[in-house]
């Protein structure tokens, strides 16, 4: 993990310095920054770092410019990206989740917090050689999925899921950390027959799988006015 290429992306070099500083300090050393829109894109395409973090308001090319264009791109798709803001305003933060924007944060914020994200981003990248044991069944921490029998488990204890309670649970676990906005969780959960899911809907499948999963309904977290996540692994 801490051999993990970051960049960071960002027109205040002050801040730039600052992220680079807090990060070296906490055990991360190859990170480089940029400093507008469109020089991140080609260094990203060239670098291939394992994680960005960008800043929206950027000169030349615009941070949500640089996000579709990095998300749409097979050779960096893959590339987990943390949005950062100084304009706390939901439309911006929902419109970077919707072009693939994995998580955000919004300043000024706590250095601790930008850590704390950076690492789960980074742990989730890394995992996939571990689930490659058992593709078919989810962990979180005493909570199992199993795929192909569609039955989840709490301390062996079997829990009864909706056909859409399963499919958030499972989309949930596999991605820990990140912010879904309820068109996210929508557009996941249709197609399968047509089946149609509306906002309203997805605010009370997630108020039933809360209680459907007792204590562990709490790891299941609302982010207002923009939609929610299951909390992190540490």
């Amino acid at each position: 993990m801490f051999n993990s290429k970051i960049l960071v992306i960002d027109d205040e070099k002050d801040i730039c310095n600052l992220i680079t500083m807090t990060l070296n300090t906490s055990g991360f050393s190859n990170i480089r920054s940029v400093n507008d829109g469109a020089d991140a894109v080609k260094i990203a395409n060239e670098w291939q770092p394992d994680l960005i973090l960008l800043d929206l308001m950027l000169p030349k090319v615009d941070g949500l410019t640089v996000c579709r264009t990095l998300k749409s791109s097979k050779d960096t798709s893959n590339i987990p990206i943390i949005m950062i803001t100084a304009k706390n305003e939901e439309s911006d933060i929902v419109l970077g989740l919707e072009l693939g924007a994995d998580d955000y944060i919004t300043k000024p914020f706590s250095l601790k917090v930008l850590v704390a994200r950076v690492r789960t981003q980074l742990r989730s990248v890394s995992k996939p050689e571990k689930s490659l044991q058992n593709e078919n069944v989810l962990t979180y921490k005493n909570l199992f999925l199993n795929l192909d029998q569609r039955s989840a488990e709490i301390d062996q204890n079997s829990i009864k899921l909706t056909y859409t309670e399963f499919e958030i649970l499972a989309l949930f676990i596999k991605n820990p950390g990140r912010v879904f906005t309820r068109n996210q969780l929508i557009l996941a959960l249709r197609g399968n027959d047509g089946f149609d899911v509306c906002e309203r809907a997805v605010d009370v499948q997630i108020l039933n799988l809360r209680k459907k999963l007792g204590s562990l309904g709490s790891e299941i977290e609302t982010i207002r006015g923009i939609g929610y996540r299951i909390k992190g692994l540490q």
